[in-house]
């Protein structure tokens, strides 16, 4: 077991509280977003032994998070809004660097990819414009919200694995958000389980698209991962704050999120061809 993961999980499990910041982020941020498409593909591969020796102690730790830190993910957006989406604004305008040195943008992308790269950037962008859709918080299970919970852990999930698109973010559009959290706060066992098998049954089926394109067409998929990830600033991004402790507390946090950023970037081992 890669026990060492826990921390790593730690980081995207509370990214995945976040409507707009995705954890397919952190795990770009952390080295180790390609491990992570394999070892999910490769579970029911003869090397399961080693795939699960990764994802488990990953999987452990956003658990956990998950599940703890809902209601202190739940206070901050409510009495620190501005300085928690500035720190997280901060960790994924420091992961941009990262990602032109892996996606070797200067001799690899073309206009095409510039084009594309800008298209996907507006239109995540124009979501932040959306109306998040109200619904009542389920509590208990019939067999229709069953079948939207499972959907919508799939949908969540499929954000969750691209980076600059938020899980949570899908669940708020859909008018999930308040219910998962609720039933995380709440130890609702069974909202949990359902959204929980929706989430796990989308990581295989989502991380199997994704791994081929970066596989078959590693360069457009950098360029539209890039662009996801440009887009959700635009998503999260709360306003210029009102003077005061508001504005020092948010320039401060958008730093702190830039030096932790920098702080976890790995080196990039080597370069991505087309």
């Amino acid at each position: 077991m890669e026990w060492r993961n826990i921390y790593k999980g730690f980081l995207m499990g509370i990214s995945d509280l976040i409507p707009g910041v995705s954890g397919g982020t952190i795990a770009f941020l952390l080295g180790i977003y390609d491990r992570l498409l394999t070892s999910i593909n490769g579970i029911f591969s003869k090397d399961w032994k080693k795939h699960i020796g990764f994802l488990f102690p990953l999987a452990l730790g956003m658990g956990v998070t998950i599940l703890l830190f809902s209601r202190v993910i739940k206070f901050l957006l409510a009495n620190y809004f501005a300085p928690t989406q500035f720190f997280f604004i901060g960790l994924i305008i420091g992961i941009l660097p990262f990602m032109a040195k892996q996606a070797n943008i200067k001799t690899t992308f073309k206009a095409k990819h510039y084009v594309v790269l800008l298209i996907v950037g507006i239109l995540l962008a124009m979501t932040g414009f959306i109306a998040p859709a109200e619904s009542a918080v389920i509590t208990s299970l019939t067999p229709k919200t069953t079948v939207v919970l499972f959907l919508s852990g799939w949908a969540a999930s499929t954000a969750m694995l691209l980076p600059g698109i938020s899980g949570s973010f899908v669940l708020l559009l859909l008018g999930m958000y308040s219910t998962a959290i609720a039933a995380l706060s709440d130890f609702n066992i069974p909202i949990i389980i359902v959204i929980g098998l929706g989430v796990v049954l989308g990581f295989v089926i989502s991380s199997k698209v994704i791994h081929y394109l970066l596989s078959t067409h590693a360069t457009l998929t950098f360029s539209i991962i890039i662009g996801l990830i440009v887009g959700s600033v635009f998503v999260i991004y709360p306003g210029i704050p009102e003077s005061g402790t508001p504005f020092v507390m948010s320039g401060v946090s958008l730093i702190m999120g830039l030096l932790v950023s920098n702080l976890f970037s790995p080196p990039v081992p080597g370069t991505k061809n087309n």
